[in-house]
Formats: C-alpha cells, structure tokens, sequence
C-alpha cells in the first residue's frame, strides 16, 4: 500500500501539483477493494483521483501491458458524449506516465462503425462511453465475452443521472456486468448533490450489502464569487425577456478582458439569439465568438471545444451541453443568463471557471428582468451557506425494464428467473413482485392482454430449454437502433444544398416552414430551399432578421430550496438588510410595490385584485416556481368555478400566477370554501387539467422507451403526427380493454409524480392555507404583477408588437 501511495505522490509531483489527502485517501479505499462514491467539488482532481488508483491495482497486479492485461478492465461511464474526448486525453496521459501500455478508446454514438466492429474483435483496456452505447452492447451476441475480465465500473457524474430514466440504465448496466465479473468494482463521481447517502443506495443497490462501501470526501472549500450585472436604472415596471438583451454593454468589456468565456443560456432558442446580439453589438468579435448546443453537428462542436482550449476562440455561448466537464481544462469567465432555476446547475456552471484545485471560481449574474436580481441574491446566499438540491431517483420503471428485457433476448436470450433475481438487485426494482415480472414477459412474447392479435408485439420467442429470445431480424434491428431513454421531437438534418451537415432540428419547427423562409441557426442565418424525406436543405441568407427554433424540453422547474430563499430574500429586504447589492439596487421597484399594494413576508401570502378594460384580474403569489404555478393556476380556476360558473385565462411566472375573468371572481367566498384545501386534492386535479390529456402525453414517452413505437429507420423517420396518432391508439386501447396494464399505471403514476409534481403542489397548498393572506386592491398594475401580464401578451403578441405594447404600458403607468 505504501509503495504504491509513494508511486502516486511521486507522479503528482511530476506533474507540479501536490496530492490530496482525498486522493489518497481514496488509493487506500479503492486498493482495499473497496466500491463507493467520490464526492468532491468541480476542479478538485476527483476524474485523477478515481483513474490513479486503478492503474496502481493494475501494476500491483502485474497486468501493465495490454499482453497481461488482456480484453477489458475498466468501463467509463460519462452522462454527455461531450465529455469523452475530454476524460480519453486526461486518462491516457496519466495511463501512459504511470508507464502501463494500456488501450483507451471511446465509444459513444459518434464512433465509426469500423471502430466499433474492431472494439468487438478485440476490447480495449479502458472503455469511455455512455449508458446508452452500453445498452447496445448488450444487445450484442455474445456480449458476456466482452465483460468477463471487467475490474471497475465508473459512473462519472452520478447526479446528472441519478433521478433520470438514464440513471435506471445504469442501475440495470450495473447489475448485469456484476453478474458476468463478480468481482467487479463499483464507483460513482459527484460534484453537487445533496442526498449524497441515497444516491449511494440508489448507485450500489444490493452490493451495498456484499462488500464494504465508503464515501470519501474533499475537504476542500471551492471558493466562489457571484457577482451580479447591475442595470444603471431598474424599471419600475419590468418584463421577462427584455433587460438581458439590454445589458450586451456591460457584458462586451467583461469579454474583451477575459481570455476565454463561456456564456450559459438556459435553452437553445436563447442560445442562438445572444450569439447574434453578441455578434451584431461588436463585429470585431467574428472569428473568435462560436456556439455550443446540442442540435449542432458534432464535427462543428468538436472543433468549437479544441479552439476553445487552444485559446482560438474568446467566447462561447453555450448551453447545459458545456456544463460538466475535465479537471485542470480552465476557462477564465463565467456568465449566467437569467436565472438557472437551481443552485446546483449555478454551481456547476461556476465551476468552469478556474477548474482547478485551489482556484477561484468567478460567475457573473445577467438578470432577464428586474425581479430577477432577487433570484440573484437567493443563489449568492445558497453558494455562501452551501445549500443543494437532492436529486429523487426514480423507482418501478417499467419501460426502461422492458427496453433492457428485449436487450438480452435480442442479444442470447434470457433465463427469466436469473435476470429476475438480478434486476431485483437494483434500487429501482428491488420491490418488483412476480406478477408484474410474469405480466412483462407475457407482455414481451404475446402482447399481452389487448395486442395479442398483432404479431409484430409478439417480440420475444421461448425456446425449448426456456431461453426467451428474439430470433426475428427485423424486430432485432429495430430494437438496436431504439436504445436509449431520451424521447424527443424527430429530428430533421440541417444541410446545405450543396453539402455541408450543420446540425437537427426538430420536425415541430419544420412544419411550420415553406421554401423561402428565413431561420437562424448555429449563428447564421438561412433560407429554406425544400425538404427532403429527413433533410432541411438550406442555403445562406443576407437577412438579418429570421425565426429562431425551438426545442422541447425548454422549461426548467425552479426548484423548492431556490424558491424558499428567494422568499427568505423579501423578508431581508423588510428587515432593512442591504447587504446583496441586488435588493439595493431594486429600491424603487419595492418603493413602488409598497405604494400601491405590499411586499410580502415568508409566512405571508400576498393577493392582489385588480379591475382594468380586460375584465378583473386576480394575482396571487406563492414564490414556487412556473410550473408549480401552471398547476396551481388551474386548480384554483376550477375550485372557484364550482362555486360561480365563469371562464378563465390563466398565465404565470416563477413568482406568481393571474386568473382573468370578464366577472367578478368571489375570492373570499373560495377561501371559505377551502381553496386552498388538499382535501380531494388528486380528484380536483384530474377534474381541473384534463388529466387524461396530459396521461396520454406522458404515455408517448413511456411507448417509446418500451419499444411499442419504432421511430423509423436513418433517413427514413416515420413522421410524428403519425406516431402520435399511434400512440393515442395504444393508449385508448389499453385504457379500455387493458386498464391494469403496466405501462398505462406508470403513465398515470408519472404524470402527478413529475409534470403535476402532486407532492410539491400538496405541499404549496399546505403551506399558503397557514399564510396569513395579505388581500390588496391597488388601483393599478404592480410591479410584482407587470411580468406576469406579458408572459400573458407573448401568446398573442409578435416580438417586435410586444415591445411597443410593453413601452406603451410602462409609460401609462408611470404617468399615473
């Protein structure tokens, strides 16, 4: 132990740095044959401190050469293909210098099919790769080959996939390899998570119990600095979306400072438009400006990342797709627009600036409106007083054991009582019974209850010795181009007429294009020339203006610690607290917020009744979160319509929510009547937001995964209205004739645990029933309530018709 300890310090120092105590502690940890987690901050060296010591077990061993240590050793699971390139560098200098002639290589859904034919004949000593390319290694024949030497399982980045269905693939993935290498080591890499000892449960499941297991931690304090971009005037009256593009000055000098910069937008549509802001504020930066999002082409990411490094670039705009990344790989800036909507996200992204042990991490904080500077001061106090979310895992998904049933059979086939006992072994399934097993392999080889008619269902076949198997090529082909869990639009290739790939976008957008259309995209703008089967070609325009695309996936929930310290926030500002410069600067909003109603203290709840041209509006303010707030909207509209008929329009931000009727709404009357009342909570929810609706999108997904909807072959995509309509068959097929299937309960189980969220939404209603209600009548529209009515006005709005709507509001209101 000691000789290899010295070994490290020695290759450390080598390379100018100094060991850690958490490093070593974790060569001791790991070369007793220990499993656990690391947990340690960004740029601490936690990505060195797990890879050092499987190469010192490898010299102990003897097996330094890829003679002696033959086929593979040690498989690295990174949650972003971005990642791979990184960690395969980091890994095979370090592998090198410790003198061991090992293997490297990556293999993810960018690697060549050549590449990963050769990696079949002959598997490298070190395996980078994703959980979705695991997955299609197992649906591989004879695949158990490929594993049986296995010594350590690495999931880098654990609480990126802890509480995701791709976090269930590794739950499956783990079990399975344990059950072709025994001996295998298990360990997970962490960097924010706040329910570290669950997200060891969830990690190790049955092998917590098996071999000895330990959390080695950094007691290393990661220093960051927030520091906010002030507005020279705050409006009194402000928007969402309006002051971020406002500030482009005082970002441009923050740039022209710095060597590199990382620019973080919440979404891609706000990706591709700050790039362009960027661009048309300073020309000069041409050529040293690029972008970084997932829906542009690899090869052009690629080229974004090595010139970011090689110092080529100065600034990148990026979204999520750049938040993780390697240790000692430093970016000198760091900017945030708009609030993240969760502390860990923030602390992330912080850590990309000075990504290395003992550097200063620094973050600039560019609000998109004014009330976002409370937000602000939230996560300044959350990074001071260390506060992070936890992650839920996720139990009893059944689509992804389905996926991975079907796997196996396509690969050798399956004994069911063995792969029984193994996926029982995991966090996630340790309480599936024997019926719900027995129902998914009837399911898997009849179609079960209500498809058994429809031989294409009938996936799997049961062979003599009871191998269930899938023997039919094109059901095998199929699934192995389904893997994953990651369900989104189809996506359509963006290409130029005359060749040239530069990235997807999704069929959504597309369709609502004709040739001669204008969009941007990857910061240029082009010109829709046709589409072809799956290709959007396209050639360069000389426009400047254009539609941007959007993504799904662009809502981010605010999460519940976020939300209360913003709450916590307003009550330092009543207190008189002027520390965060951000509540300074905000004065006159509050100054006006106080004249013509009331700012709100934690246990209060503030309700602002309002009459205007439109009809009479109801504001009300519980600080949880726009998607909490969508929910709650409606339930509130429906509660009050059950005393009074009368329609409703609804809007909402991270803040609050507005109901909107030509009659007057009986609020007092509804409180009466329990309005804030979980009594027949589940009931009223169903009856409020069309449930049923919302069950049926949940159960596209869950189709998906579980391989009840084939997309389509490369280049030949089945279009989405058409799986859509599929899916809504299924799903009124099931719940007619079939409404104890599995996958329709997961739906609906899904549907208030996730998009409805019922625990936080019981919990928001407990808390706004023990409020004291602070009931106001301003005699105008609030600064509090003035983002909501434009959140409003964006439906029915143009963005150039909603600026002069907006400035024409303002002014009224000022006048006033």
């Amino acid at each position: 132990m000691e000789q290899a300890l010295q070994k490290a310090r020695n290759w450390y120092a080598s390379r100018g740095w100094q060991m850690f105590p958490f490093q070593e502690e974790m060569i001791r940890h790991y070369l007793a044959g220990n499993n656990g987690i690391l947990n340690a901050p960004t740029g601490s060296g936690k990505t060195l401190a797990m890879w050092i010591p499987m190469l010192l077990t490898a010299l102990v061993e003897g097996e330094q050469s890829s003679k002696s240590a033959k086929g593979l050793q040690v498989i690295w699971i990174t949650p972003l293909r971005a990642l791979s390139q990184d960690i395969l560098q980091a890994t095979r200098s370090a592998t090198a210098e410790m003198g061991l002639d090992w293997r490297i290589e990556t293999r993810t859904g960018d690697t060549s099919s050549s590449q990963k034919q050769k990696q079949k004949r002959s598997m490298p000593q070190g395996l980078i790769t994703t959980p979705e390319s695991l997955h299609v290694l197992f649906a591989s024949k004879g695949h158990a080959k490929l594993f049986k030497d296995l010594k350590l399982i690495v999931v880098d980045e654990w609480h990126e996939l802890l509480g995701s269905k791709r976090g269930v693939q590794m739950e499956l993935a783990i079990g399975h390899l344990r059950n072709l290498s025994p001996n295998v080591r298990i360990w997970g890499i962490s960097a924010t998570i706040g329910n570290i000892d669950q997200a060891m449960d969830v990690l190790l499941g049955s092998a917590k119990q098996e071999r000895p297991y330990q959390l080695v931690q950094a007691n290393i304090q990661k220093r960051i600095e927030v520091q906010s971009l002030l507005p020279d005037t705050i409006e009194r009256f402000p928007w969402s979306g309006h002051l971020g593009i406002t500030m482009v000055d005082k970002i441009i000098p923050i740039l022209k400072q710095s060597r590199s910069t990382l620019i973080f937008t919440n979404t891609r549509a706000q990706c591709e438009i700050w790039y362009q802001v960027l661009l048309d504020a300073y020309p000069d930066f041409a050529g040293i400006i690029a972008m970084h999002h997932g829906a542009i082409d690899r090869k052009l990411r690629n080229w974004v990342e090595d010139a970011l490094h090689n110092e080529q670039l100065k600034v990148v705009v990026c979204t999520s797709s750049l938040d993780l990344g390697v240790d000692f790989r430093p970016v000198e800036t760091i900017i945030q627009i708009g609030g993240p909507k969760g502390v860990a996200r923030f602390v992330q992204r912080a850590g990309r600036s000075g990504h290395r042990p003992g550097a200063l991490s620094k973050i600039y904080f560019v609000p998109t409106h004014s009330l976002e500077l409370i937000e602000a001061a939230a996560l300044r106090e959350a990074v001071a007083n260390k506060v992070i979310e936890s992650r839920v895992p996720v139990v009893q998904a059944h689509d992804v054991l389905l996926q991975y049933l079907v796997s196996l059979a396509v690969a050798d086939g399956f004994k069911p009582e063995a792969v029984y006992q193994e996926v029982t072994q995991t966090y996630c399934f340790q309480d599936l019974s024997r019926e719900e097993y027995n129902w998914m392999l009837d399911f898997l080889t009849t179609g079960g209850k209500s498809l058994f008619a429809y031989e294409n269902y009938h996936k799997i076949e049961i062979e003599e010795d009871g191998t269930y198997k899938v023997n039919n090529k094109q059901i095998a082909r199929q699934h192995r181009l389904s893997i994953g869990t990651i369900v989104s639009d189809i996506s359509m290739t963006i290409k130029y007429v005359k060749g040239g790939r530069l990235g997807t976008v999704e069929e959504s957008f597309v369709s609502g294009l004709k040739p001669g259309d204008i969009f941007w995209f990857s910061g240029r703008p082009l010109e829709l020339v046709k589409i072809r089967n799956t290709d959007v070609l396209v050639r360069r325009s000389k426009s400047t203006k254009g539609k941007v695309p959007r993504w799904m996936g662009a809502r981010m929930l605010l999460s519940s610690q976020l939300a209360d310290l913003y709450r916590q926030q307003l009550d330092s500002f009543l207190d008189g607290d002027r520390s965060h410069e951000e509540l300074e600067r905000l004065v006159p909003l509050f100054q006006r917020q106080q004249q013509w109603s009331t700012i709100p203290r934690k246990e209060e709840c503030l309700v602002e009744s309002i009459r205007s041209r439109e009809g009479h509006h109801l504001f009300i303010y519980p600080f949880e979160g726009r998607v909490v707030h969508e929910i709650l909207g409606t339930l509130m509209a429906y509660r009050i319509a059950q005393l009074q008929p009368m329609s409703f329009s609804i809007a909402m931000n991270d803040y609050g929510f507005e109901l909107l009727s030509d009659q007057e709404i009986p609020f007092e009357e509804a409180l009466e009547a329990g309005l804030f009342s979980t009594e027949n909570l589940s009931a009223d929810i169903s009856y409020a937001i069309n449930q049923t609706e919302m069950v049926s999108r949940r159960f596209r997904e869950i189709a998906h995964i579980s391989g009840l909807l084939f997309k389509g072959y490369p280049g030949k995509v089945i279009k989405s209205k058409h799986l859509q309509a599929s899916a809504a068959l299924l799903f009124k097929i099931f719940k007619e004739y079939d409404p104890e299937n599995l996958l329709l309960q997961q739906a609906h189980r899904e549907t208030l645990d996730h998009q409805i969220d019922e625990s936080r939404l019981h919990k928001a209603l407990k808390r706004l029933s023990s409020q004291r209600l602070l009931l106001t009548e301003p005699p105008k529209f609030t600064p509090f309530c003035f983002p909501i009515m434009v959140d409003r006005l964006r439906e029915r709005l143009s963005s150039e018709k909603l600026v002069n709507r907006v400035k024409k509001m303002q002014l009224q209101l000022e006048k006033y």
